[in-house]
């Protein structure tokens, strides 16, 4: 696997820029991890892919477009993902904290469960509704996965080269797509409701999502079928 380095863009700590009138990325949900398969939990940022997310990585390389710009989470499953890419064209892929996953249950309150088993702390969490709870050392809060998609639409976009690759992770893809509809995720019913949001929109693993910001200043997020031809 190619090692991956810290970006030197820092989103969290640079200035706000002035987004470009026209800039196109291209958001990468990591393929099928060993949880998504229903395996037993492991600690967020060290899931792997299951065999067959090994396989739609691989796939991957061929749907892409050449020698972009490569981006990675902080999390095992987004290298493991990008690396057959990286491999095919020399890239090293760089680290972006701000595309890291929502990791609302601590490592210690799962530990030893599967996907069954996970499913109603889940669904507690969600239930409660307070985007400033947090459930135990280690978690995320809303509050905190939010303002990490913020760095992103405020730093992080601006600065990013044209056409680079974005390896991230699904209900990240789904708050991205929350916040450009201009809706808030800073109180409790604003929490309930992009939950309703993420139920009724789909983010496969491996799914390709084309960013746009246009002419108009106007962004556009879509995903791209896999025989695309629009890179």
């Amino acid at each position: 696997m190619t090692t991956a380095s810290q970006s030197s863009l820092h989103p969290e700590t640079a200035p706000p820029r002035k987004l470009p009138d026209m800039k196109t990325l291209y958001l990468i949900r990591h393929a099928q991890s060993a949880a998504n398969a229903g395996g037993t939990s492991l600690p967020d940022r060290e899931i792997p892919l299951s065999a067959a997310g090994a396989r739609q990585a691989a796939e991957l390389v061929c749907r892409l477009p050449a020698n972009r710009r490569v981006f990675v989470s902080e999390m095992r499953r987004t290298h493991e993902t990008a690396a057959p890419y990286c491999a095919r064209h020399g890239i090293r892929p760089e680290i972006l904290p701000c595309l890291n996953e929502f990791s609302y249950l601590p490592f210690a309150a799962v530990q030893g469960l599967d996907a069954a088993d996970r499913k109603p702390l889940a669904e507690a969490y969600w239930q409660r509704a307070d985007p400033h709870f947090r459930a135990g050392g280690g978690a995320d809060t809303f509050t905190k996965f939010d303002g990490r998609v913020s760095d992103f639409l405020h730093h992080a976009w601006p600065i990013l080269p044209h056409g680079s690759l974005l390896f991230g992770h699904g209900i990240w893809i789904t708050l991205l797509a929350w916040r450009l509809s201009g809706n808030r995720a800073e109180s409790g019913v604003d929490m309930a409701a992009f939950r309703a949001f993420q139920s009724s929109l789909h983010i496969a693993n491996a799914s390709v999502w084309r960013l746009d910001r246009t002419e108009a200043a106007t962004e556009s997020l879509r995903c791209l079928p896999e025989n695309a031809a629009e890179f």
